[in-house]
């Protein structure tokens, strides 16, 4: 790339992961051949479970984050196989292993097919989230270029 290149920008839109009408950020943007997402969380599953008082879990918050992030990458032209980077933010390190087997869960290879690499990944343990019920946020990079069913 040259100086003065500029690189395409296009915001993604979707209807299972809508933009709020009064939010300062983009879902999902794909730059590039990247797509970058913004922090995903399980609201409002997570307030409705919680109201009902059946909150959910570690393991059950991480899936739908991680549906959610489907959603934006296939609505951006890919699919979990192009993610290279998870940041995981948890409010309890104790949920690490509850994260780990719901992304074990989520990204394991449909029987009969070869392996994948897994996406590298990050976890933090922070004091809170943006609503209380949350125990789990995730960042997740994705380039439409890459696909790690074909690692070695």
């Amino acid at each position: 790339m040259t100086a003065g290149t500029v690189v395409s920008v296009r915001r993604v839109t979707c209807e299972a992961v809508p933009d709020l009408p009064h939010a300062t950020w983009s879902n999902a943007l794909v730059v590039g051949r990247e797509v970058v997402l913004s922090g995903q969380t399980a609201h409002p599953a997570t307030r409705d479970a919680a109201q009902s008082g059946r909150p959910l879990g570690a393991y059950e918050q991480t899936l739908v984050v991680l549906r959610k992030v489907q959603a934006l990458l296939e609505a951006a032209g890919g699919g979990i196989h192009n993610i290279v980077k998870l940041v995981v933010y948890v409010t309890d390190i104790a949920d690490k292993d509850e994260v780990g087997r719901a992304r074990r869960d989520f990204f394991a290879p449909p029987p009969g097919s070869p392996g994948s690499a897994f996406p590298a990944s990050t976890l933090v343990a922070v004091n809170a989230l943006v609503f209380p019920e949350l125990r789990v946020e995730i960042d997740a990079f994705a380039r439409l270029d890459v696909d790690l069913r074909t690692a070695n």
